[in-house]
């Protein structure tokens, strides 16, 4: 009789199970207003992979990046080898397209704020009394070689030990690039190879002064010893002037033919569309005794990418009284140029700003060198 009587309160004070049809019905739903910002951000909105499918996913990704680059490689560097027998602009222009088909494959997008000194060269250039370009740059990773020559018609000065490469190597010497040892008994002759490729062929060139990769976080500083093209060192007193020995050497007597130096500053400010951090920028560096391997493969999965390239005003070499004072005015403004962008801070974007294209890398003023 009692356990009839707790039954029966029990089940009195049981809660009643609600059917899922009867709690989803009580609940209101509201739909937006169609048009509305709502609506459209709801219908733009990817709804990602979580755990396991986000990592397929991204692998995924990397190894159809690494198909495609291991496809477009061989075939513009074959292309190019063959436009070296070719006189003229057209493999100074087609290197362009090389390195800005890699971007694009990379979904590395280039954003350039500032106007590019100088033109395509070449030596017809030179004969008309073009005045050559050094670019001067930051460098913290090796996606600054695609970046800089996508934006950039020169070639690279690189470091001798990338020469003897397997596969790097080859690109790099189909790619023109000037390599350098830094060893007092070579570096007259690769004086000479660099005076040579601005004055007579029409190069313009692309030095990396730190003499090193960052890990992006900062810029070190400039060894003078780079600026050695642009501004030789003075005469013993008494001593006059020596006769050019070579052709080179007389363009770069004549007036006016001092190649100039423009400073330009590359920071990775995009990470599938959100500002990267100091905790991000690992992600980009690529600096010390880091493997090339394993750092290409972690780059290659991410969604999407964006550098920006600051081009500062040139400076004259003649306006400087040494080369130490001219490595310390360009590193300044390198410097000052990748902490404003590390920082977010906004740029004047007048003159330019664009995605990377496999289109040559050309720039609003390279349109306007064509109509003219």
């Amino acid at each position: 009789m009692i356990a009839d009587f707790i039954r029966r309160l029990v089940r009195r004070r049981a809660p009643q199970p609600v059917s899922r049809s009867t709690s989803r019905a009580t609940r209101p739903v509201i739909a937006p207003q169609p048009g509305s910002v709502a609506e459209r951000a709801i219908a733009t909105t990817t709804v990602l992979p979580s755990g396991r499918l986000r990592a397929c996913a991204r692998t995924a990704r990397g190894v159809g990046r690494l198909a495609a680059i291991t496809v477009w490689v061989p075939l513009s560097v074959g292309f190019e080898a063959v436009l070296l027998l070719v006189p003229g602009t057209a493999k100074i222009r087609w290197t362009r397209m090389v390195w800005g088909g890699l971007c694009l494959l990379l979904s590395l997008r280039i954003r350039v704020v500032g106007r590019r000194a100088g033109g395509v060269g070449g030596r017809r250039a030179r004969q008309n009394g073009e005045r050559p370009v050094i670019y001067v740059s930051n460098h913290s990773s090796w996606l600054d070689v695609p970046v800089l020559g996508t934006v950039l018609p020169s070639n690279f000065v690189a470091k001798g030990d990338i020469e003897g490469w397997p596969i790097m190597g080859l690109v790099s010497r189909i790619g023109r690039t000037i390599f350098v040892s830094r060893q007092r008994s070579t570096t007259g002759r690769e004086r000479d190879e660099m005076l040579h490729r601005l004055m007579v062929e029409g190069d313009n060139l692309i030095l990396f002064p730190e003499g090193t990769s960052s890990d992006g976080s900062r810029v070190l500083p400039f060894l003078s010893a780079f600026f050695a093209i642009a501004k030789p060192p003075r005469l013993p007193p008494g001593k006059g002037p020596v006769a050019p020995e070579s052709e080179a050497e007389a363009i770069a007597a004549r007036p006016g033919m001092t190649p100039l130096i423009q400073p330009v500053s590359v920071v990775y400010d995009r990470l599938e569309g959100l500002p990267v951090n100091h905790a991000r920028r690992p992600v980009f560096a690529w600096y010390g005794d880091m493997e090339l391997g394993p750092h290409v493969w972690q780059l290659v999965k991410w969604r999407s990418m964006r550098a920006t390239v600051l081009l500062h005003a040139p400076l004259d070499p003649d306006d400087f009284p040494s080369r130490k004072a001219l490595a310390q005015a360009a590193w300044r403004a390198v410097a000052a140029g990748a902490a404003e962008l590390r920082q977010n801070q906004p740029q004047p974007e007048n003159e330019t700003a664009y995605a990377c294209r496999p289109l040559a890398g050309m720039l609003p003023q390279d349109l306007e060198r064509n109509r003219n």
